[in-house]
């Protein structure tokens, strides 16, 4: 399909109504304030242990602040998308206690960025120092004994562990029932074993592993698309005592606009605002990130141009002309158009599942909201 296909089939599809737009804002709100609420009694669990902790708390708060919500957003209307079709087990549960429990999403996804930080090396997250930049900065400043990188790196793996901990802890005390909570288990574990390995696939391509197009899209779907979207609709419509047919119109919706949020994610890594985003447009080429943009302009790319991918990516010590020539690159060799050309084809697939989706009304107009703010979006 042409680029100006894909144009006219995703353009084709109705906008966003207003008033899904404002239910988004309402769960994004209670989402904000089950973590809040939650974090606050960690606080003072922490506190109670010993005062030097405030710092570990006030950091995953601190992260757990910014964010879309795009993942508990996704989870709550899979929940209402199939809502009172599937109650053999009881009434269902109560609408504060399921956004307590996707709230519960935000630390897993919490942890992976620490973790995902501390394996690339990354300097800031969400306008901020990264965790581990942090506290090397707060071991010199407190002039602790021993090397200040090291103890940031362990004290960030440290805190990713224990958003982690706390997703779980979260969930449980969500107050979901029993029987919602055994049906959501088994789609949460498995959206954390992948995330998991997903993080590996990532190190052994940036390793030489998994080479071309397909590693980084094969990297791209158990890193991230696959927890963004398709398990957390999944874990919804597990709440909710839904079936394998509900999980599996999930999965037709989930998989191509997983995949789209990622490759946006991509693009804006290289090419986006740092005022915006919150981090350098050069972070992404310094630490060698092997995306699909650095795959089709490797692919695409003449000798000089390879020559300046080896120089040039995956060196901290690049200059800023030398990051310009590759964003250059990129874009001289189609690389940036292709990957725009698959955000549009699998954004509409996305939409055209979700219009089609034997969900409710107010899920379906929600979903296809959330499918234009996530591939869309500037930062």
């Amino acid at each position: 399909m042409t680029a100006g296909a894909q144009q006219r089939e995703s353009t084709a599809l109705p906008p966003a109504s207003p008033p899904a737009v404002a239910e988004l804002d309402r769960v994004r709100g209670a989402v904000s304030a089950a973590l809040t609420g939650f974090l606050d009694v960690q606080r003072e669990t922490l506190t109670a242990m010993d005062d030097t902790l405030l710092p570990v708390v006030d950091e995953v708060r601190a992260l757990a602040d910014g964010g879309k919500r795009l993942r508990p957003l996704f989870a709550y209307w899979g929940w209402r998308g199939v809502l009172g079709d599937h109650q053999e087990d009881g009434p269902a549960e109560d609408d504060a206690a399921v956004l307590r429990a996707v709230a519960a999403l935000e630390f897993v996804h919490t942890s992976a960025l620490v973790h995902d930080d501390v394996m690339d090396g990354a300097l800031t997250r969400r306008g901020r120092p990264a965790t581990h930049v942090g506290f090397a900065a707060r071991h010199g400043d407190g002039r602790l004994a021993g090397d200040g990188d090291a103890f940031g790196v362990g004290a960030a793996i440290l805190v990713g562990d224990l958003a982690l901990v706390w997703s779980d802890e979260l969930l449980r005390h969500s107050g979901l029932s029993p029987a919602a909570l055994m049906r959501a288990r088994g789609v949460w574990d498995t959206m954390r074993t992948e995330v998991t390995a997903g993080q590996y696939l990532d190190l052994l391509r940036a390793a030489g592993g998994l080479p071309g197009a397909q590693g980084a899209l094969t990297v791209a779907r158990y890193k991230s698309a696959g927890y963004t979207v398709q398990r957390p609709l999944q874990l919804g419509a597990a709440i909710a005592g839904a079936g394998e047919r509900a999980a599996d119109v999930y999965t037709g919706i989930g998989l191509p606009l997983g995949e789209a949020f990622q490759l946006r994610d991509d693009v804006l890594g290289v090419f986006g605002d740092p005022s915006v985003t919150g981090k350098s447009a050069d972070d992404d080429l310094r630490e060698g990130k092997q995306t699909l943009l650095i795959a089709l302009a490797e692919q695409a790319a003449d000798a000089e141009g390879r020559r300046l991918l080896a120089e040039v990516l995956g060196n901290p010590d690049a200059g800023s002309e030398d990051l310009d020539a590759l964003r250059d690159l990129i874009e001289r060799t189609g690389a940036r158009v292709r990957v725009e050309e698959r955000i549009a084809e699998r954004t509409a697939l996305a939409r055209t599942a979700i219009a089609g989706a034997p969900i409710t009304d107010d899920a379906r107009a929600a979903l296809d909201a959330l499918a234009v703010a996530a591939t869309t979006r500037t930062a």
